[in-house]
């Protein structure tokens, strides 16, 4: 089994999106038969982050996410993309309401694509959080973290509501590919 180690520790953007697809498609390209991405992230672009989610659960070999500290905003769909998912011990888990940064004038028209995106993102976000933790023994009121009441997990709570499957440290596997992604 050849595992390969992606430590990303930066911010979900154009950059580092290209840079985290092309290290998973070298890994599988170099026969890697596990793949294992230690996250720690602030967040960033929605359609960065949805485009991640995507390709990560896409990929024909395990992934493996892993939160290395802290989980934040968009961060929270590209580590929930991992079929197994775990967590340090000390980390945690950040939702909270979408934010955009609006550069120049704009029109009417433009403001209301604007709002549909933000609605659909918003959406789209909730959505993935209840599939990927449906069967969890306590929910999460997402929709409610994501419109003005930001709610912070610690690890516990992450496996009490299903974004954790179990609390580890998580050492690199013996003789795995390490790499790192950062910006």
């Amino acid at each position: 089994m050849s595992s390969y180690v992606i430590h990303f520790t930066g911010p979900i953007n154009s950059s580092t999106t290209g840079q985290l697809i092309r290290k998973c498609s070298d890994a599988i390209n170099n026969g890697a038969s596990e793949l294992v991405i230690k996250i720690a992230t602030m967040g960033g672009e929605c359609s960065y982050g949805f485009s991640l989610f995507n390709f990560l659960t896409s990929l024909p070999i395990p992934v493996h996410t892993h939160n290395l500290g802290t989980v934040e905003s968009m961060g929270n769909i590209i580590y929930l993309a991992g079929e197994r998912r775990t967590a340090c011990r000390h980390s945690k888990f950040l939702i909270h309401p979408f934010n955009w940064t609006l550069h120049g004038s704009i029109d009417h028209a433009r403001m209301s694509e604007y709002a549909m995106s933000m609605e659909y993102d918003l959406q789209l976000f909730v959505e993935i959080v209840k599939e990927q933790t449906g069967d969890a023994g306590a929910s999460l009121d997402i929709l409610s973290y994501l419109t003005g009441s930001p709610r912070i997990l610690d690890p516990a709570e992450a496996l009490a509501t299903g974004i954790v499957h179990a609390v580890d440290e998580l050492a690199a596997p013996v003789g795995a590919t390490i790499c790192c992604i950062h910006a």
